[in-house]
């Protein structure tokens, strides 16, 4: 038998709030109860990136003959799944001050900023024009493709093969013919680490 004192099961009612408890959950004055309550429960595979995925990225910023070890993935897996979750958490809640649905790629870059995440940021912000100018060449050259008497420019192949992907365009500073290896993802150098001095 133990010495400690045992809870009567009939004390303790599990799952109920009180009516103190409730009324704390729903009282707009309290700055943390922002009525965005999301109980529901994520599955583990859900909650984080495929560990595929993180390997090869991983891979990519390593040489070829590099070994990752299984811990290494794991961690990493759990960082940059974590790391979204905080940018984006961050993104969300602008989006709810302003009333918005929708997070968009300006209010990550501005979550990025507001954490601290500057140098970043204004890398993504400059992949992030190009990506809306590739876009928007792209649908305009489905538009002049769907037209009568179009002479398929856009089109896969037209003058411009490339507009329609990233492959070969010139999206992120890459030249024709590069690769994410050769030239770093986003066209930045290969183990650039985002800090404005030298590295």
């Amino acid at each position: 038998m133990s010495d400690s004192p045992q809870s009567n099961p009939k004390d303790v009612e599990q799952g109920a709030p009180s009516p103190d408890e409730e009324a704390q959950m729903n009282d707009p004055t309290d700055p943390h109860s922002s009525g965005l309550t999301y109980e529901f429960e994520v599955k583990e595979q859900d909650r984080w990136l495929p560990i595929a995925n993180v390997a090869r990225i991983m891979k990519n910023a390593l040489p070829e003959n590099a070994k990752i070890a299984k811990e290494a993935k794991e961690c990493m897996q759990e960082c940059v799944s974590e790391f979204i979750s905080f940018i984006t958490s961050e993104a969300s809640e602008k989006c709810h001050q302003e009333k918005r649905k929708t997070v968009n790629g300006e209010d990550i870059l501005f979550a990025m900023s507001s954490l601290g995440f500057e140098n970043y940021s204004e890398a993504l912000k400059i992949y992030l024009t190009k990506y809306r100018e590739q876009q928007s060449q792209s649908n305009r050259g489905e538009t002049q493709q769907n037209r009568p008497n179009s002479q398929g420019y856009g089109a896969a192949g037209g003058p411009n093969p490339a507009a329609g992907g990233f492959a070969g365009g010139g999206l992120g500073g890459q030249q024709e013919g590069g690769d994410a290896q050769s030239y770093g993802l986003y066209g930045a150098q290969p183990g650039h680490n985002g800090a404005g001095g030298e590295y």
